[in-house]
């Protein structure tokens, strides 16, 4: 099959890699030519816009960082709705305000395309080896239609959440959990540390019981480590519980760790943190405590 795939950043990269892997035939756009050439190397074609991408696939997959760059890919100048045919599937697999994927389909569907949300959970190490948890809001018959042979190409898991607009409701709960998640290893690591005990130690004690967790197993070694390279940048975490908290306000859901956490790491951006991994979420509480969690 001829896939567009329009967005190759840290993400997208080992995702279109996959498809092309699987067998799939690709279409590449990205304003990152390095990325771009990557995926030439691999097989993919490259298009000079998003509309060259939508006027040679029926299936399009747009894995962008934010709301403004998924309009502008679709519904802007060189957008893929310039040049998609009526029938069209678009597959946004970008993490956005479940408010901005309904605006989206709406003028979609105007124009006869369909369109799904998918945003994903698992990072960059669960892009690279295809085992991405992927959340989706849609029509259910275009959900199954991509399915086997598209989601489950990048991903372990593809569970339908409902109408448009659900799989980003449910990838920024996805979202809160883990910024708290993290904020809590790292606080409670900091104790650890501040009272005398290992947090290696403290780790290996406790990652087998109830505390233990995928962020936990994911985050520990890293802090411990002192490794913050980004595979999920504190900037992109960032926007993701505004959108959480924006999402909230407009349905009535108060969300007050939420807004914690997102000060925490509004503290990290204006530190110079914002592109290191949302791990560094452990550097605030160096900061206030003036010792180091890891080695």
């Amino acid at each position: 099959m001829k896939i567009g795939f329009i967005g190759l950043g840290i993400m997208g990269k080992p995702m279109a890699l996959n498809l092309l892997k699987a067998g799939h035939e690709l279409v590449v756009y990205d304003i990152n030519k390095t990325a771009v050439m990557e995926l030439k190397k691999t097989g993919a074609t490259d298009a000079k816009n998003a509309a060259a991408v939508a006027k040679q696939c029926r299936v399009i997959i747009t894995m962008l960082p934010n709301s403004p760059h998924v309009k502008a890919a679709v519904c802007g100048e060189n957008g893929v709705l310039e040049s998609a045919e009526r029938g069209t599937v678009l597959i946004d697999m970008s993490s956005i305000a479940p408010d901005v994927s309904r605006e989206i389909e709406k003028v979609c569907a105007e124009k006869g395309v369909k369109m799904i949300d998918a945003p994903v959970s698992g990072g960059e190490p669960k892009a690279v080896d295809g085992t991405l948890s992927i959340m989706v809001g849609g029509d259910r018959a275009v959900f199954e239609e991509v399915k086997e042979e598209i989601l489950l190409k990048m991903g372990a898991s593809a569970v339908y959440c409902g109408e448009i607009g659900a799989g980003n409701t449910t990838k920024l709960v996805n979202q809160i959990i883990v910024a708290l998640n993290i904020a809590a290893v790292a606080e409670a690591y900091t104790l650890a540390r501040k009272a005398g005990v290992e947090p290696k130690l403290v780790f290996e004690a406790i990652k087998g019981g109830l505390a233990g967790s995928t962020v936990m197993d994911a985050k520990v070694p890293m802090i411990l480590e002192g490794n913050y390279k980004p595979g999920f940048k504190i900037d992109l975490h960032i926007k993701d519980l505004a959108n959480a908290i924006d999402t909230g306000h407009a349905a009535g859901a108060p969300l007050p760790l939420t807004a914690c956490v997102m000060e925490m790491m509004q503290t990290l951006r204006a530190d110079g943190f914002g592109q290191d991994d949302h791990d560094a979420l452990a550097k605030y509480y160096e900061k206030l405590s003036g010792i180091r969690i890891g080695i």
